[in-house]
C-alpha cells in the first residue's frame, strides 16, 4: 500500500470549508504528506467589479490581498494546530479550473473539499463548486461533513466488484489507516419479480437468494485477500437490497465516519458522469464520503 504523498484542500473560508481543511490537515499528520491549502478567486466577482469601477481599480487589488490574508492566517492556525506544514496557492477564475490545475501542479493523490450543510446533493444548486468538481473529478475527493475531532475510526467500504472497488478499497487503506473496515456487498436475487410473476416456488427464490448471498461474500474475502487485508483488521457486510440504500443504512447502523464508494459502478454505461448510487450516497450519507476516480482493469473475482 502506498502512503498519501500530496494532499490538496480548497477553501471558501466558510464552516464547512473549516471542516475540510482541518480534516486535510489531520490526514497529512498521519500520512507525512505534503499538505496545500488554496482559495481561487472568482472571476466573475473580479469582472463584475472591473465592469462598474474600471480594470486596475485599486479596489480589485484589495480583494486579492484580503483573499490572500485569510489563506494565510488559514494555513497559520492549521500549522499550529495540527503541526504539519502548509503550503498556500491563491487562484484567479473559476473554482473547478483552478482547483484541477493545481491539483496536476502539486500532483495531489487526494482532494478535500467541504460539504454544503447536511446534504448538498439534495439541496443542489445547479453549478456549485462540490458539484462540478465531482463530475470532473480524475483524482479521489474527499467530501468533508463532520469536525475531524479524531482520526477515522471506522470506513464502510462499499464494493460492488465493478473496475472501480479494487481502487475504492485501495484508497480507503490510504486516507483512513487507521481505521477498521466494514466491507460491505450489497446483493439481489437477480430478476426476482419476474420470477415471482413467472410462479416460480418460494422455495426456489429461496435457494436463488442463498446462492447470491454466497457468491457475495466469496468474492468480498477474495477482495479483502487481494488487497492484503488481515484477519481482524476488517470485517464483511453482506446485505440484501438495493445498494444505494443498504449504504446510508449501514453507514448510521455501524457508526461509521467514512463512506468510500467509486465513482461509478456496474452500470457505469448508463451514467453521463456520475454513478446513480455514488450520487446518493453524497445527498444521503452524514459521514464523510470519499470518491474513488481510479478504474482497474479487471474485477476481483
Amino acid at each position: 500500500m502506498t502512503a498519501l504523498t500530496s494532499i490538496l484542500a480548497a477553501t471558501d473560508f466558510s464552516a464547512p470549508a473549516r471542516h475540510a481543511v482541518d480534516r486535510a490537515a489531520r490526514l497529512a499528520g498521519e500520512t507525512g504528506a505534503r499538505l496545500t491549502l488554496m482559495h481561487a478567486v472568482s472571476g466573475s466577482a473580479l469582472a463584475e467589479l472591473r465592469q462598474w469601477l474600471g480594470a486596475g481599480h485599486a479596489s480589485e487589488q484589495q480583494l486579492l490581498d484580503e483573499a490572500r490574508r485569510s489563506l494565510e492566517q488559514a494555513a497559520a492556525d492549521l500549522a499550529a494546530a495540527r503541526h504539519v506544514a502548509v503550503q498556500t496557492h491563491l487562484g484567479n477564475g473559476p473554482a473547478v479550473e483552478q482547483i484541477n490545475q493545481q491539483a496536476d501542479t502539486v500532483d495531489a493523490d487526494l482532494l478535500v473539499l467541504g460539504a454544503r450543510g447536511s446534504g448538498f446533493l439534495r439541496r443542489l444548486v445547479l453549478g456549485t463548486t462540490a458539484e462540478r468538481l465531482l463530475r470532473r473529478a480524475t483524482r479521489p475527493l474527499l467530501v468533508v461533513r463532520q469536525s475531524a475531532h479524531e482520526p477515522y475510526r471506522r470506513a464502510l467500504v462499499a464494493l460492488d466488484f465493478s473496475p472501480w472497488s479494487a481502487s475504492a478499497l485501495q484508497m480507503a487503506r490510504r486516507a483512513a489507516p487507521h481505521a477498521r473496515l466494514v466491507l460491505l456487498s450489497a446483493f439481489q436475487v437477480p430478476f426476482e419479480e419476474k420470477l415471482h410473476f413467472a410462479g416460480v416456488d418460494t422455495a426456489t427464490i429461496s435457494h436463488y437468494r442463498t446462492q447470491s448471498r454466497a457468491m457475495a461474500t466469496q468474492r468480498l474475502y477474495a477482495a479483502a485477500h487481494d488487497a492484503g487485508l488481515q484477519p481482524g483488521h476488517w470485517e464483511a457486510c453482506v446485505v440484501e437490497g438495493d445498494a444505494s440504500q443498504r449504504i446510508v443504512e449501514q453507514e448510521q447502523e455501524l457508526d461509521c465516519d467514512l463512506v468510500v464508494v467509486g465513482k461509478h459502478g456496474q452500470s457505469a454505461a448508463e451514467e453521463l458522469l456520475l454513478g446513480s448510487v455514488t450520487r446518493h450516497v453524497l445527498a444521503e450519507c452524514s459521514a464523510d464520503v470519499l470518491v474513488s476516480t481510479a478504474r482497474t482493469a479487471a474485477t476481483t473475482t
